[in-house]
């Protein structure tokens, strides 16, 4: 039977070596090669550490020359067997983590991934409290390992979303850990155009990996996360903005060039207002899709809402619905939002009425649009007026706490008059405008008042200086006189 066994092993070690894999005395393999259904063995012979001439004992310790399989796995010759918890991943580390040996394979890998991993969202402890969440064979697999770039890899692009969702799409292993986390991330990863592309065996568009990372996975609160909402238009734009990876797809690659210097944008960017919209915001993040025509006025809407209720009821909902326009977007645009301003209502060359509303073309809209125009440099200018002799008002030191206050109330009906601005109706519009044309109105008068009480009293003052000057005078001559009568008497 001894003979029987040496003879299956010589076969199936030639049989290794004709594949080009070779493990001259690596009695392990040859053993367990001969074990029938031994899937590991199975499994190794395919393993990119197999093809590099690694040996079973390089991982589990024991001396692979020997052929009693009791000194083969004998603790003093190093055997360890089955690695268990962090001891996986630290046998795992001890060439990966090694950049004189990584070399030495041929390898240009990094040799932080153990690092990274310890230190990541699944570095934090499992509930045994003994060893990390995530393994490095909970994503590679153990005994067949194989290159990144290889199809059959579990972490190769149309395989990631797959590995990741054993865990992520489990309701029982999620809510030990986090019961917030949603596990429907990979059902809409699906639905996305991402997820689309994917499924049909495009390996380009992101994947799990491509937004989180991969060894050093991070929370979305995490400002080291690449999905941390200020980092996150950068992730996005490693693919977006590549013209030559995004060149099949025949979409524009100035997106994020685009949004970094919108409202939306700068807000994010570089004041740092993480409240601001991401791409997330407006596209989704697992379940990715751009708005469609419909869909556009209900996603600005979420945030907007005062506005996209406003536009709902206004007579350009037709008219847009009619000719296909996506809503918001018409007017404001998509990545490149900018700040709204006075000037993009009207019937200027700047003014986005313009675009649709002539003299001659749609003449109702354009009379309307160029009534708004002039109220709203009315109140502009009202507002400015007020502010300018309520500032002088106080430097002349003088009370104009409630010019102050109305001058608020001006300032409040500006803002509303430009989300009043999406109902299209001149006569609501009217009414807001005026209101803050009255409350400027007020503040000036206060204001007027108080610089004329200020003059007056300047006056005033000069006129009793002046009478008391005389008076001091006339005082002064009349003792004078008295004293030079009582010199002459004396």
């Amino acid at each position: 039977m001894r003979h029987t066994y040496r003879f299956l092993g010589f076969i199936a070690a030639s049989l290794l070596m004709a594949a080009g894999i070779s493990f001259a005395g690596d009695q392990c393999l040859t053993c367990h090669t001969n074990i029938v259904g031994d899937k590991p063995a199975e499994l190794f012979q395919h393993d990119i550490h197999a093809s590099k001439g690694i040996s079973c004992a390089d991982c589990h310790g024991g001396n692979p020359k020997m052929e009693e399989m009791e000194m083969a796995m004998d603790p003093k010759a190093g055997y360890k067997g089955v690695p268990k918890g962090d001891a996986i991943s630290e046998a795992c580390a001890t060439c990966h983590s090694d950049a004189e040996r990584m070399k030495r394979y041929g390898s240009k890998l990094p040799v932080n991934q153990w690092s990274n991993l310890q230190t990541s969202a699944h570095g934090t402890l499992s509930t045994t409290g003994k060893e990390h969440i995530a393994q490095c064979i909970t994503c590679h697999n153990a005994h067949g390992i194989v290159s990144v770039k290889n199809p059959t890899s579990p972490v190769y692009p149309l395989n990631v979303v797959k590995t990741c969702t054993k865990c992520h799409s489990n309701a029982s292993f999620m809510r030990t850990y986090n019961p917030s986390l949603p596990i429907d991330q990979g059902e809409k990863y699906k639905t996305s155009v991402h997820g689309v592309r994917n499924g049909k065996g495009d390996p380009k568009p992101a994947v799990c990996s491509s937004c989180h990372g991969s060894h050093d996975i991070r929370t979305s609160k995490d400002a080291k996360s690449s999905v941390y909402a200020i980092n996150l238009p950068g992730t996005c734009s490693k693919c977006h903005s590549d013209a030559r990876y995004m060149k099949e797809y025949k979409i524009p690659t100035n997106q994020y060039e685009k949004y970094s210097t919108s409202v939306h944008g700068v807000a994010l960017l570089q004041k740092h207002d993480v409240g601001a919209p991401a791409c997330n915001s407006c596209h989704g993040n697992h379940g990715a899709t751009p708005p469609g025509v419909e869909s556009v006025s209900k996603v600005c809407g979420t945030c907007h809402a005062l506005n996209a209720d406003l536009f709902s009821s206004s007579p350009h909902k037709k008219a847009f619905d009619d000719r296909k326009l996506p809503e918001c977007e018409t007017c404001h645009s998509n990545h490149g939002i900018v700040a709204a301003t006075d000037r993009l209502i009207g019937v200027t060359s700047e003014a986005v009425c313009s675009r649709c509303h002539h003299e001659n073309e749609n003449p109702k809209g354009y009379a309307v649009a160029k009534s708004m125009r002039l109220m709203v440099d009315s109140l502009a200018m009202n507002d400015s007026i007020a502010t300018a002799l309520v500032n002088d008002a106080e430097q002349k030191g003088m009370e104009v706490t409630e010019a102050k206050f109305r001058l608020r109330d001006s300032r409040q009906a500006h803002l509303q008059m430009r989300t009043m601005v999406h109902s299209f109706n001149e006569g609501k519009f009217r009414e807001v405008v005026d209101k803050g044309r009255d409350a400027a109105s007020f503040a000036k008068g206060e204001a007027q008042g108080a610089i004329d009480e200020y003059y007056f009293r300047r006056i005033g003052l000069g006129i009793s200086t002046l009478i008391m000057s005389m008076l001091a005078i006339a005082l002064f001559v009349y003792i004078k006189r008295i004293e030079k009568k009582q010199e002459e008497q004396a």
